[in-house]
């Protein structure tokens, strides 16, 4: 008898969203396996951001069900959302540039705490092994693991962008995810950071088990890292597979490319993971 297939860590089935008679996201469905490396890839206005934010509960949206781990989605604020799992970095850094990096990524265990107010204010004993717990693990496995220990005490305002991805990266795995939604993490990068990024990535799937949905525009990236990819235009799904599948559908090359040329995204698409490959091998 074969194995009874895992349920899926997230399940999207009809997700729609519009602002006024602009329809940002149409029916869109699709699911996460556990462990699973996750993409989703389209052009510029696609609805891909707007996915995560409607994952993350920043948009509600008009139709629809989310279903993480087993919990409906539908109605919960972001913090209930972060405690049981979701956690996300951003297209455009959201991180506080006059606090030190190990604040930043502090503030990422917060919806986990059970130090209340009170207790925090007055700095209980409770509170000092809670904030003493915190700050031993940040320390000892995430800072370490992201290899910014030289700069934990930095300021993030003085980081190059490259190392404030890294930090933000570094606040999301305080949250201590099942989900880990990341947003053009690569974006703006040069060669070398992209490389860091895509290894931290591969790391965090398999040495933490955190599985991961990704937004990026990076092809070769995509290619090299995904276990299935899922294409977006004009808020609807596309496409949906394996990321040699994905390649070659006719559909996502007129998307990209404007024209039914498959093959000539399916070489665009080869020669980015080719190099991403060979890039990462040398490093």
């Amino acid at each position: 008898m074969p194995a009874p297939a895992s349920p899926s860590l997230l399940k999207v089935d009809g997700l729609s969203l519009a602002f006024g008679g602009v329809k940002a996201l149409n029916g869109v469905s699709f699911c996460v396996e556990p462990g699973s490396i996750t993409s989703v890839i389209g052009p510029n206005g696609a609805g891909k951001t707007s996915v995560f934010n409607t994952l993350s509960g920043f948009y509600r949206p008009a139709a629809g069900t989310m279903v993480f781990d087993g919990h409906d989605l539908a109605g919960l604020p972001p913090p209930k959302r972060a405690a049981l799992g979701l956690a996300r970095s951003f297209q455009n850094i959201a991180l506080f540039r006059g606090m030190t990096v190990l604040d930043n990524i502090k503030l990422g265990r917060h919806c986990h705490l059970r130090t209340n107010a009170l207790q925090a204010l007055f700095y209980t004993p409770g509170a000092r092994r809670e904030e003493e717990d915190l700050r031993r693990e940040i320390e000892e496995r995430i800072i370490d693991f992201l290899e910014i220990d030289h700069i934990r005490k930095a300021p993030v305002g003085a980081l190059s962008y490259g190392l404030q991805k890294r930090v933000e990266l570094a606040r999301a795995l305080a949250m201590r995810p099942k989900l880990l939604l990341l947003d053009e993490p690569v974006a703006g990068m040069n060669r070398e950071e992209t490389e860091d990024m895509a290894r931290f990535i591969l790391e965090v799937r398999r040495e933490w088990g955190v599985t991961v949905l990704m937004v990026e525009h990076d092809m070769g990236m995509v290619m090299d890292l995904s276990d299935h990819v899922v294409v977006l235009n004009f808020g609807q799904v596309i496409a949906s597979g394996l990321p040699g599948e994905v390649q070659g559908n006719p559909e996502v090359v007129k998307a990209y490319l404007g024209s039914g040329n498959v093959e000539a995204l399916r070489e665009r698409f080869q020669r980015a993971a080719q190099a991403g490959a060979a890039a990462r091998k040398a490093a």
